[in-house]
């Protein structure tokens, strides 16, 4: 019995190791269709957007991913730009975005964008980092910025199960913060939104690789270093059907008044 014990929990960290080494490219999370659970938010990032995006707008994309929502929206090639400093997803945007005459730049650090002055008319940031500062400096007067964030609270549960003595690395990303800050850039803040939904995992294996490409909330994670931690949600989620822990989400439209 034991050596049948001994195998199940073999089979178990190699199915968790796949998952550790699965690739991710663009901001794809289909690998875990039917394997996790989050609740919708009360807004709807790409409406949001849409009540102030016209084709005549100069647009940049922070932080754009593969591009594939950029590319949703259709905006004009020719008026558009994207960042992004994930050298995977670098890569898969000179192969989709470029061809198409959409302006890429690799931008590693977010307080330091690779544009002119005033060169946009709009903003988008879409879970990226961003300096205040900095995407006043590459809007024109009047421009808009328009932002989803995962917010410093997110998912503090979850990976207190695996780092209990790690401290979130950005503490103040939240509209209680970044308001504030935003408003001291000579911004003006035109609509906003923040909740804390609950999201679930079905399987030990789906936790895995999300915490493997949420890396900044899971620093130095592997299933090696972390067997134990992983054994103790395995049998969570044997004994509940789930692991839940919490997210944290906000949206906020500000105009460069100044």
């Amino acid at each position: 019995m034991e050596h049948t014990s001994s195998d199940a929990l073999s089979a178990k960290v190699r199915s968790w190791k796949e998952e550790e080494q699965a690739s991710f490219r663009g901001w794809d999370f289909s690998r875990l269709t039917g394997r996790w659970e989050n609740e919708s938010l009360p807004w709807e990032y790409r409406d949001v957007i849409e009540r102030f995006r016209t084709d005549d707008l100069d647009l940049l994309d922070m932080g754009t991913g593969g591009g594939e929502f950029l590319l949703s929206l259709g905006h004009p090639p020719r008026r558009t730009a994207v960042t992004e400093g994930y050298p995977p997803n670098f890569r898969l945007c000179l192969e989709t975005l470029a061809p198409r005459g959409i302006e890429v730049r690799f931008v590693e650090e977010d307080d330091h964008l690779d544009f002119p002055d005033a060169r946009f008319d709009l903003v988008l940031n879409r879970h990226e980092s961003f300096s205040a500062e900095e995407v006043r400096r590459v809007l024109k007067p009047g421009g808009l910025f328009i932002t989803q964030q995962v917010g410093s609270g997110n998912g503090r549960d979850l990976v207190a199960r695996l780092l209990p003595e790690f401290a979130p690395p950005f503490p103040e990303n939240d509209l209680d913060h970044v308001i504030p800050a935003l408003e001291r850039e000579g911004f003006a803040v035109l609509e906003q939104g923040e909740i804390f939904p609950p999201l679930r995992f079905f399987d030990t294996g789906a936790f895995v690789y999300y915490a493997k490409i949420i890396e900044w909330e899971f620093p130095g994670f592997s299933v090696d270093t972390h067997l134990p931690a992983l054994m103790a949600i395995d049998e969570e989620i044997a004994a509940k059907g789930f692991l839940e822990g919490t997210e944290h989400r906000y949206y906020l439209v500000a105009r460069k008044d100044r």
